[in-house]
């Protein structure tokens, strides 16, 4: 019985009495549905790469928690803080830091910066390490009044390697004090520009690293820390981390982590993913309609024949089944072509954006403004088989009405005319 339901589905779908409207929408679903699956596909596995772009580059430079002191004199006792921070099974690294908004100046040149003071001792933790070549960092060590440039802001500044920058640091004034309430001429240093960091994006305006002895002095912080940089395994839990680590301290600290800071990237790439699914999938459904409204032309064309099978025998339920099956082949041949096609280019999408850049001299991401200056691609065989159920769902329920309407046709009334 199945043998014949094929049969029939197949003869009826190839039928050349069917008229070349009809053969046009179910033409037009199969492209419809297979467009879709390859569009889901490619815009998936784009935002699959610039989420695993963020977590390899952004979150390995970047610390992924800060707890800093809010006592001005700094982080009291912060070694043994950061022997227990490391006793916990998340924490990859913390390490001491010192943050200050400062302004540099060359000539008549300025520019604000996030000065960051780290420990260069701890080389294998300093996210700055990361960021910069062997020879930088090294020199960075040996040289107390080094300090680390993003690319961007030695461009304005136009600094190179071995120029002197002078810093401006805002003054601290004492607890209990009255000068508070007075505009204090900043601290100044003199710094020696010995490398440039690149993290690529708007984050290279402002990134300095300089020694954390050298600005605890500068600033007065007697305690020789501001806070503490954790880093952790699952950098995506680091909000709730942050907090159970805060909450564990006996003095008070103001506790931020990276989706305070850079979260937006992360947010934004859910909202794109979100947006997608949801036109792709209504995108997946208005061509299934076309199922609908081809199969019920087809019971239209076909009430004789339908006629015909039942007075030989056939039941209500196989003709049903023929004309669910006959609709399902639309799905199924434009699931197929769609996702095969959307698995190759999603596959081999970084090769296909570097080859149209190429050749018409453009530039899909510009490392000036993303973190990434390539179009990433990460397929993800999840992705593929929701696309695919997706799409043979929603093309079997499109054949559900067409194939009870072509169950009840009247063989009496029909052959009757």
């Amino acid at each position: 019985m199945n043998g014949l339901v094929w049969q029939l589905a197949f003869r009826f779908r190839k039928s050349k009495k069917r008229s070349g409207f009809t053969s046009f929408i179910a033409s037009s679903s199969t492209v419809g549905i297979g467009l879709g699956c390859f569009v889901l596909i490619l815009l998936l596995s784009v935002m699959n790469g610039f989420e695993r772009e963020l977590k390899d580059r952004l979150l390995v430079a970047i610390p992924h928690g800060e707890l800093t002191a809010v006592d001005p004199a700094g982080l009291a006792d912060w070694k043994s803080i950061i022997e227990q921070a490391k006793r916990h099974p998340q924490v990859v690294s913390a390490q001491p830091f010192i943050k200050a908004t400062a302004l540099l100046q060359r000539g008549k040149k300025t520019k604000a910066v996030e000065l960051t003071a780290i420990d260069p001792a701890l080389s294998h933790q300093n996210e700055a390490a990361h960021m910069v070549n062997e020879e930088a960092w090294q020199t960075f060590i040996a040289t107390p009044y080094g300090v680390l440039l993003g690319r961007k802001v030695l461009k304005q500044l136009g600094l190179s390697v071995g120029d002197k920058v002078q810093a401006l640091l805002p003054r601290r004034s004492e607890p209990g004090s009255s000068d508070g309430l007075k505009l204090s001429a900043p601290e100044t240093i003199w710094l020696t520009v010995v490398g440039e960091v690149s993290l690529g994006g708007e984050l290279d305006s402002f990134l300095a690293y300089m020694h954390m002895d050298l600005a605890a002095e500068t600033l007065s912080i007697a305690q020789g820390a501001q806070g503490i940089r954790l880093n952790y395994v699952e950098p995506f839990d680091a909000r709730m981390t942050t907090r159970r680590l805060a909450y564990e301290l006996s003095q008070q600290v103001y506790i931020s982590d990276w989706t305070r800071t850079h979260g937006h990237l992360y947010q934004d790439i859910q909202l794109v993913r979100s947006v997608v699914y949801l036109a792709l999938i209504l995108v997946i459904a208005v061509a299934s309609f076309n199922i609908v409204s081809s199969l019920v032309m087809s019971v239209s064309e076909k009430q004789a024949e339908i006629a015909m099978l039942k007075t030989m025998g056939a039941r209500s339920n196989l003709i049903a089944r023929v004309f669910i099956l006959q609709g399902s082949l639309n799905g199924v041949i434009g699931a197929l072509f769609g996702s095969v096609s959307g698995i190759l280019v999603a596959l081999n999408l970084s090769d296909i954006a570097k080859f149209i850049e190429s050749l018409f001299g453009v530039k899909l991401l510009s490392g000036d403004i993303y973190f990434i200056d390539f179009l990433p691609s990460l397929l993800l065989w999840r992705d593929v088989w929701i696309t695919v159920s997706i799409s043979l769902l929603l093309s079997v329920l499109a054949t559900i009405y067409p194939a009870l309407r072509a169950s009840k046709v009247e063989p009496a009334k029909v052959l009757g005319h």
